[in-house]
């Protein structure tokens, strides 16, 4: 739109005075000049502004005249609507040419300009940063306070499952196994330690044995009362007791000499002793059985000694220096497995190791695991001077093998038996000196055993059996205990400067042991 005609003014477009002037300027016919903005060029629309006032300052330019500024403060804005006034038929909006300059002449539109946004200061960053730490600290540190032992089994689960599922994403991706992974471990403090649980749950399990027996002085012909005492271990819930057979060897050989007392002190129990019989015994592995006339004991639940670790937890439970210190409870690992010492006779025990305290009376007693199993049976310790810690007990699944035979045929089924006893006495220096080989010599023959059978004699010299060399009795078991009962093996021997080989036929070994 370049013409306007504002009532009686008309007004003509000048040109913008540069390039950066947006605006449109207007010459009125009647030498009044106003500025028009050009993105509503002939728009009028309506307005009410009954109770608005505004001020505007406004440039009158007169033709031939100096410039003038008209302040038009206060101006009652006029309701139009691109109409006329019904007051004036001219284009104006009052009669008054003047009143039109009052409140008609200029055209105005309101346009809000965007608001500058200050970028924040320094300070400003610090206050944020400090009163943000200070609530995030806030809120981690109650967290940790109230809220984390409420949630701590659900969220251990989760981190648990989170730390497994790493590790399965490493192994398949072809690293190493062990990177990265992350081994938790927990350390749980109860109101009762492991050890109070293993004692409640196996003490009632442990009795007391006690064995009386007379022995007869030939100076004076009189007899003297001997007594033993030891520990043993409830293993069926009608009576049957395992235990060493040291414990009870007085008991077992009073068959061939005076007699002996056996008897049985129940913990629940101890001012009412039963008495035992023996069922059966084992001198070569130091093991026993033993039977009360009894019904509903507790027995004792059973381990695997062939899985256990150096480090596990061994509590042993027995009656260290006899009955007046019945179920006595000492704490310690396992030391060692698979340890070997030699007992009596020249024979040699495969052994647990254990810093668990094992004095006289332990033996037949238990050694529990940490789950209050038993692992081994109690036997023996180191006892010399500047030893300590060193006990031993037998591995529970050698020691059951044992028992149960015992137990249903009154010896070890299935031993093979040669049948012969030697001279410890015998060595090379003795076989040089009487100029005859080295080998075991023989000092008594088993009647009716294999040897016997096959014509070994007292005297004779065993230099070879089953084909290998043999210097000593321990050698003569290892390669017989590859034999079973009613096999024949061959047998060299030296006898009054001669050297027979003998054809003989191993038999069972049925070392019973019954009252």
């Amino acid at each position: 739109m370049d013409d306007m005609n504002f009532g009686n003014n008309e007004f003509e477009k000048k040109e913008p005075v540069s390039g950066n002037d947006t605006n449109s300027n207007y010459q009125a016919a009647g030498g009044n000049e106003f500025n028009a903005n050009p993105y509503n060029e002939g728009e009028i629309n309506e307005f009410n502004a009954n109770t608005d006032t505004f001020s505007e300052a406004v440039e009158v330019t007169s033709q031939g005249g100096p410039s003038d500024i008209v302040q038009v403060s206060s101006v009652e804005a006029v309701s139009y609507n691109n109409t006329r006034s019904e007051e004036n038929s001219g284009n104006s909006y009052g009669s008054n040419p003047g009143d039109s300059m009052k409140k008609g002449t200029f055209y105005t539109e309101s346009v809000k300009k965007p608001r500058k946004t200050r970028n924040p200061s320094i300070l400003q960053l610090v206050i944020v940063a400090v009163v943000s730490s200070m609530i995030g600290g806030t809120i981690v540190g109650s967290y940790f306070q109230f809220l984390a032992p409420a949630v701590q089994p659900s969220s251990k689960s989760f981190f648990s499952n989170f730390i497994g599922s790493s590790d399965n994403s490493n192994t398949s991706s072809g690293t190493n196994e062990n990177a990265g992974t992350i081994k938790k471990v927990e350390i749980v403090q109860t109101e009762d330690s492991a050890v109070t649980a293993i004692a409640e749950k196996v003490s009632p399990s442990i009795v007391g044995i006690r064995v009386t027996y007379k022995t007869k002085s030939f100076i004076f012909d009189m007899s003297q009362e001997g007594k033993s005492e030891g520990s043993g271990i409830i293993i069926k819930p009608d009576g049957y007791i395992m235990t060493n057979y040291h414990v009870v060897k007085a008991a077992a050989e009073s068959v061939r000499g005076s007699n002996a007392k056996l008897e049985v002190i129940l913990p629940s129990q101890k001012d009412k002793p039963y008495e035992a019989d023996i069922i059966g015994g084992d001198e070569k592995t130091d093991l026993a059985v033993i039977k009360i006339n009894a019904t509903n004991l507790p027995a004792v639940e059973f381990g695997n000694s062939d899985n256990l670790k150096i480090g596990e937890l061994a509590v042993a439970i027995g009656n260290p220096a006899g009955l007046e210190y019945m179920g006595s409870v000492t704490v310690g690992v396992i030391s060692g497995v698979n340890r070997t010492i030699p007992i009596d006779d020249g024979k040699e025990l495969r052994l647990i190791q254990t810093d668990a305290a094992i004095n006289p009376g332990n033996s037949g007693g238990a050694l529990l695991n940490s789950k209050g199993q038993v692992i081994g049976i109690n036997t023996a310790k180191i006892g010399e001077n500047g030893y300590e810690g060193l006990g031993f007990a037998i591995p529970i699944n050698k020691a059951k093998e044992i028992t149960d035979s015992l137990m249903e045929f009154k010896y070890v089924k299935g031993r093979p038996l040669l049948g012969i006893e030697s001279d410890p006495n015998f060595n090379e220096e003795v076989a040089k000196q009487y100029d005859v080989p080295m080998g075991v010599l023989v000092a008594q023959v088993t009647p009716f055993s294999g040897a016997y059978k096959g014509g070994i004699k007292a005297g004779d010299i065993i230099t070879k059996f089953d084909g290998k060399a043999v210097k000593s009795v321990e050698e003569i078991n290892e390669l017989k205990v590859k034999h079973k009962p009613g096999d024949t093996v061959a047998v060299v021997v030296y006898r009054d400067g001669e050297t027979l080989t003998l054809q003989v036929q191993l038999s069972e070994d049925k070392g019973v042991v019954k009252k």
